[in-house]
């Protein structure tokens, strides 16, 4: 019997309801006449503290508060791709429908369409044992993506039966299982909780690295996949865009979005542009293959709490299925000031900045849902999540406690500068601030690429802006003239490594994405540079005849060429460039000895 209580206070999004003896902590209940959703959060003897995920305005005390006996949990199984649904998985296209453009309170859509019938393909036969993690057969759930309908974790036993190749709707049986404690059967689709990880068969190290095609990632501060990252910087840096680019182009099978507390028209424009781009990997739609989580900043704020759980469950699901997923999660301090407003109308004792106490172990259990893993049961498969999440400290303050909890856990971090920003220096993401604990885990997959000098060259090239950055504390003083030319060098090097190396235009037809191979192939321009650069300066040639060459400019401007032009004009510049600094060598510099 279902506990059934009446709500006693009413707090914001936090109602206390008495009867509720008997429910249980993280239950989702039904509040007031118009059925809320909501979870539990504490308990109190007979008294419930319920979070709601609705807005409960005009509830009053003494409307009933009725248990679902069901923890907050997402339904999983074909058509979750390419659907959109707010933070606690109601499908928003669907409630439009119903509802029209506003979400009426109460409103309960199922998250998948149980109608719709799906084309399964058994992988077993009658008599064979199974597991935990097995795969029971397919279905298509895109034209590309192939689902894996698999038993769910903690279900094992003999297949007494199995449907045929046919079209069956998600709730109808297609499996059933002799197990211990009696017969299961097994629909297309499953529920999981979202508080709790689903579990694997073992965890590995990343050493893949997860390309996204932007240059100052994938060579200077490279995320492996299965990796965490943060990328934290000030209103107007470009954090949202960064994401975007990352949803778009990052070489993982999957892609969950999870707009958590994001300005609506920042949404909006991620609902309008995704359907119609086009994957650069498969050729067909981006929105065939990823799944968009929106809770904006105008919608109750309990759920922006649930959004990013209800996002990493979804990509653990497809995990299992063995594909690499990379979530985006933007922003985690709309999630961190979620749980501040709602811990503070449970009267909780409040920590730094008025965030709850918990807060340090909130955002290390949401990252460490990430990795790469090899997945239960039967074939062997092994998955991913890498997750990026955006933070948005106040004023650019990386000591503010979202950030700095953050990157206490995360292995990367893209440190956005608004001065980069300022100067349209895009991606404004600062090569002093950021790291990766990646870099050297990648290495083997370059050499493996037959690129093994990869190391070697983004080292020398950090090394070059790491200079750069020393020698302007001096400049500023008293002026580059007084530097010795070795120095002026480090300048007109670095100069031209952020102007034709990191700096990359989002909206560029070609140079929005800049795969592996032509990143690298720059690289070795730039260090071939480097290498004459140097010689010649030991030889008395000035910084200033170095970097009046007009090869420099020509490289600054390679990177917009496809890749077939790009060829051809390097091949062009490494040519010039033997003949320009030969004749350098020919006249001595000023002075020069």
């Amino acid at each position: 019997m279902r506990v059934k209580g009446e709500i006693t206070r009413i707090s914001g999004a936090v109602v206390s309801a008495r009867g509720m003896r008997g429910s249980k902590m993280y239950e989702v209940v039904r509040v007031g006449e118009e059925g809320l959703v909501g979870e539990i959060v504490e308990l109190h003897q007979d008294t419930a503290i319920v979070q709601v995920y609705e807005d409960t305005s005009g509830i009053t005390p003494g409307e009933p508060v009725t248990a679902t006996g069901m923890p907050l949990s997402v339904d999983l199984g074909p058509g979750l791709l390419g659907t959109v649904y707010d933070g606690i998985q109601r499908p928003l296209t669907a409630v439009q429908a119903v509802a029209g453009d506003f979400i009426v309170r109460g409103v309960s859509i199922p998250p998948l369409d149980l109608k719709k019938q799906w084309r399964f393909v058994p992988d077993r036969k009658r008599g064979d044992e199974i597991s935990e993690g097995d795969v029971l057969g397919s279905v298509h759930e895109t034209e590309r993506m192939i689902h894996h309908i698999m038993v769910p974790p903690g279900i094992k036993g003999r297949l007494k039966d199995i449907v045929a190749e046919g079209s069956y709707p998600l709730d109808h049986p297609v499996a059933v299982l002799e197990a211990p404690e009696g017969e299961k059967e097994l629909t297309l689709h499953q529920k999981w909780p979202v508080r709790i990880s689903r579990p694997v068969k073992e965890r590995k190290e990343p050493r893949i690295p997860l390309v996204t095609g932007q240059r100052v990632i994938d060579t200077f501060f490279p995320l492996a996949k299965g990796g965490t990252a943060a990328l934290p910087g000030p209103f107007g840096a470009g954090k949202t865009v960064v994401q975007h680019q990352l949803a778009k182009y990052v070489n993982a099978d999957i892609i969950v979005y999870v707009g958590c507390g994001e300005r609506g028209n920042e949404m909006a424009d991620v609902l309008r542009q995704f359907p119609m781009l086009e994957d650069p990997w498969t050729g067909g739609r981006l929105m065939e293959r990823t799944v968009l989580i929106g809770n904006t900043s105008n919608m109750p704020v309990a759920a922006r709490e649930a959004s990013v759980y209800t996002g990493i469950t979804i990509a653990e699901y497809y995990r299992d299925m063995g594909y690499d997923v990379a979530l985006m999660a933007d922003s985690t301090s709309r999630w961190a000031e979620a749980m501040r407003e709602i811990s503070g109308r449970l009267e909780e004792m409040p920590g730094e900045q008025g965030y709850p106490a918990y807060l340090a172990s909130r955002l290390a259990g949401f990252y460490e849902r990430a990795g790469m893993v090899e997945n239960l049961g039967n074939p062997e498969r092994n998955g991913s999540i890498s997750v990026i999440g955006s933070v948005s400290p106040p004023g650019g303050d990386f000591s503010e406690p979202v950030t700095q909890n953050t990157l206490r856990v995360v292995k990367v971090l893209w440190g956005l500068d608004a001065d980069l920003a300022h100067e349209r220096h895009f991606p404004a993401i600062n090569w002093l601030t950021s790291y990766s604990a990646y870099a050297e885990t990648v290495e083997e997959w370059w050499a493996g690429q037959g690129k093994p000098e990869w190391r070697d060259y983004r080292g020398e090239l950090l090394k070059v802006l790491q200079r750069e950055s020393a020698l302007m504390e001096t400049v500023q003083l008293v002026g580059e003239d007084v530097l010795p030319e070795e120095d002026k060098l480090v300048l007109v090097e670095a100069q031209l490594v952020k102007n034709g190396y990191l700096i990359q235009p989002a909206f560029h037809p070609v140079d929005t994405y800049c795969p592996p191979e032509k990143q690298f192939a720059m690289l070795e321009l730039l260090m071939e540079f480097h290498r004459k650069a140097n010689l010649a300066i030991s030889k008395g040639i000035s910084a200033a005849s170095i970097g009046s060459l007009p090869i420099r400019s020509r490289m600054e401007r390679i990177a917009m060429l496809p890749m077939e032009e790009f060829q051809k004009e390097r091949r062009a510049i490494m040519d010039e460039m033997e003949a320009a600094f030969a004749s350098l060598g020919r006249v001595r510099a000023p002075g020069g000895g």
